[in-house]
C-alpha cells in the first residue's frame, strides 16, 4: 500500500500478537489512531491475535467490543489469560473436576469450555473445589477471595491467570488482579501455583500456535509483561506508549525487559521501528 514502507514491521512480521488494555483500547474507548493503524497493517498482509492478560470478558465479549470500535476481529482472533489458565487445569485435572472461579465471566466461561466444572461460590452440598481459577473482574470483593483463600488452604490447586499490579482506565491506573492475587497470597502464606498470562509463556506459545505464525511480534504497552514475555519467548517486540509505560521507562529497562522497538502508538506497526 502506498505510503507504508517495504520494511515496514507490518510487511516484515506476517502476525502481530496484539495485547488490548492500554494498546487498542483504555476502557470502552479506542486509543487514539490504533483502529487506523491496525486496519492498514491488515491492507499489507499481517494478521492480528488479540493477546490479553484480562481474564475479565469472554473472547466473544472482547471480540464484539473490537468490532464496535471499529477493529475487524472474530471470537478466535482472541486469546484470554483465563483460557490459558483454563488450560493449565485441565492438563492436571480429570474432566469435569469443580473449579472455584474468581473473576469476571470469562473466568467460568474459559473454565467450562476445557471441560472442567466452574464452581462461582463454596457450596457445602457439593463437592469441595479442587482448584481455583482467579482472574480480574470489576465485582470481585470480599466474599470472593475469602472463599479462595479457604479453598487454597483446603489443599487446591491454585491457577492466577495473570499478575498485573495495575490496569489502565480512563484517567489514571486502577488496581489490577496482581493486587487481588496479592491479598489473598498474604492471607494463604504464599503465592500462587501457577500464573498463565504473560511474563509467562503460555499465551504466547498458545497464540503462535493458532495462528502458524513465521514471524510473530508482540506488541504491548508493559515491560514487566507484554516485553518480558517477548524476550522470554526468544520473539521481537514493539512498545507502544499509549499505556502504563513512558519513553524514559523505555529507555531506562533492564536488559530483560527492553523493546526491539518503541512507538508512540500503533501506527509504529506501519514504519521500519526505531529503539528507544
Amino acid at each position: 500500500m502506498s505510503g507504508i514502507p517495504a520494511d515496514a514491521l507490518a510487511r516484515r512480521h506476517d502476525v502481530a500478537l496484539v495485547d488490548l488494555d492500554g494498546v487498542v483500547y483504555i476502557g470502552d474507548h479506542a486509543v487514539p489512531g490504533a483502529v487506523e493503524a491496525l486496519a492498514r497493517a491488515r491492507d499489507v498482509g499481517q494478521r492480528h491475535i488479540f493477546v490479553t492478560n484480562n481474564a475479565s470478558r469472554t473472547p466473544e465479549e472482547v471480540a464484539e467490543h473490537l468490532t464496535h470500535l471499529g477493529v475487524d476481529a472474530g471470537p478466535s482472533d482472541v486469546l484470554t489469560s483465563s483460557q490459558a489458565g483454563a488450560a493449565l487445569l485441565a492438563h492436571r485435572l480429570p474432566a469435569g473436576s469443580p473449579v472455584l472461579t474468581v473473576g469476571g465471566p470469562g473466568v467460568g466461561a474459559a473454565v467450562r469450555q476445557v471441560g472442567l466444572m466452574p464452581v462461582s461460590s463454596i457450596d457445602a452440598q457439593g463437592p469441595p473445589p479442587v482448584a481455583v481459577l482467579q482472574g480480574f473482574g470489576r465485582d470481585v470483593g470480599w466474599i470472593h477471595l475469602m472463599q479462595a483463600a479457604l479453598t487454597i488452604q483446603a489443599g487446591a490447586l491454585w491457577v492466577a491467570t495473570n499478575l498485573d499490579r495495575t490496569l489502565p482506565v480512563p484517567g489514571g491506573r486502577a488496581p489490577g488482579n496482581g493486587m487481588l492475587v496479592a491479598a489473598v497470597a498474604e492471607a494463604v502464606g504464599r503465592g500462587p501455583d501457577l500464573v498463565a498470562g504473560k511474563p509467562e509463556g503460555a499465551l504466547l506459545a498458545v497464540a503462535v500456535e493458532r495462528t502458524g505464525a513465521r514471524s510473530p511480534l508482540v506488541v504491548g504497552d508493559r515491560l514487566d509483561t507484554d516485553i518480558e514475555a517477548a524476550h522470554r519467548a526468544g520473539l521481537p517486540s514493539l512498545l507502544v506508549l499509549t499505556g502504563v509505560t513512558d519513553l524514559g521507562a523505555a529507555r531506562g529497562a533492564e536488559a530483560g525487559q527492553r523493546a526491539t522497538y518503541v512507538s508512540q502508538d500503533l501506527s509504529g506497526l506501519l514504519q521500519p521501528g526505531r529503539t528507544a
